[in-house]
C-alpha cells in the first residue's frame, strides 16, 4: 500500500487501531477522524515510529458537513483517498420491548449512518480516481440475526446490505465494496464484559485487520459486494 491513502473512521478504537497500525506497516498514509482526545494520543503513541504518515482531525462521523470538512483536509493535505474502512461501530444489548427509541438511534448513528456518510464523502474522489476500496464492518452475529441485541443486530444487517448495493452502484468505476465478519473480538472491553467467557474462539483484532488488508489491496480487485467472516 505505499503511496495510497487510507481513511479509518473508528481509527482509535481497538479493532481501528489495529487497521491503521496495519496500513502505516504496509507503507500507506492514513487519516483518522477522533473524537476523545486521549484515545487519538493513544494511537499517536504506538504508531510513533510511522508518525510523519498518520493524520487525524477531530471530527464527528456522524455529521454529514464534519466529514466533509474532514474530506476536505485530507485531500487538502494529501490529494488523494484510496481506502475507506468503515470501523466506527458500538453496541447495546436489549430486546425490542426494552430498547428506547434514543438507543435504538444511538445504534444506527454509530453502526450504519457513519458507514453511509462517510461512503458518500469519499465516493467523488474515488470515481474521479476510477479506483477505491470501501470495507464495512458487520459481525458474525447477523446472520442468522439474532435476538437480545437487536438495534445492534439490526444496524449490522442493514451493513451488508448497504454493502451489496453499493458494490452494484459502483461496479465499472474501478471501486471495491466489501463488509467483514468479525466473531466475538479479543478486546479489553470484552474481556471486562465477559471476564467468565470461554475465549477460545474468540479473534483478535490483528485477525480481523489481516482480512481488511487484503480486502483494501490490488490483489482484491476482483472482490466487491461479499461478507467474510472472520
Amino acid at each position: 500500500m505505499t503511496g495510497r491513502v487510507a481513511i479509518v473512521t473508528g481509527g482509535t478504537g481497538a479493532l481501528g487501531q489495529s487497521i491503521v497500525l496495519r496500513f502505516l506497516r504496509d507503507g500507506a498514509s492514513v487519516a483518522v477522524p477522533w473524537v476523545v482526545v486521549e484515545e487519538w494520543a493513544t494511537l499517536e503513541s504506538r504508531a510513533a515510529d510511522a508518525r510523519p504518515r498518520l493524520h487525524g482531525l477531530r471530527a464527528d462521523v456522524t455529521d454529514e458537513a464534519a466529514m466533509a470538512a474532514f474530506l476536505s483536509d485530507v485531500l487538502g493535505r494529501l490529494q488523494r483517498v484510496d481506502v475507506l474502512v468503515n470501523a466506527v461501530g458500538g453496541f447495546a444489548g436489549g430486546d425490542l420491548a426494552s430498547t428506547p427509541l434514543p438507543e435504538w438511534r444511538r445504534m444506527m448513528d454509530l453502526n450504519l449512518t457513519s458507514a453511509v456518510i462517510a461512503s458518500r464523502a469519499v465516493l467523488a474522489p474515488m470515481t474521479a480516481a476510477r479506483r477505491g476500496r470501501i470495507v464495512n464492518i458487520s459481525s458474525r452475529a447477523v446472520i442468522p440475526p439474532l435476538g437480545g441485541f437487536i438495534a445492534y443486530t439490526v444496524a449490522k444487517s442493514a451493513i451488508i446490505a448497504l454493502t451489496q448495493a453499493l458494490a452494484q452502484e459502483v461496479r465499472g468505476h474501478g471501486i471495491t465494496v466489501n463488509a467483514v465478519m468479525p466473531s466475538t473480538m479479543d478486546t479489553a472491553a470484552n474481556r471486562r464484559a465477559m471476564p467468565d467467557a470461554d475465549r477460545s474462539g474468540w479473534v483478535s483484532t490483528e485477525a480481523v485487520a489481516d482480512v481488511i488488508a487484503y480486502l483494501a489491496s490490488d490483489g482484491a480487485g476482483a472482490v466487491s459486494g461479499a461478507y467474510i467472516p472472520v
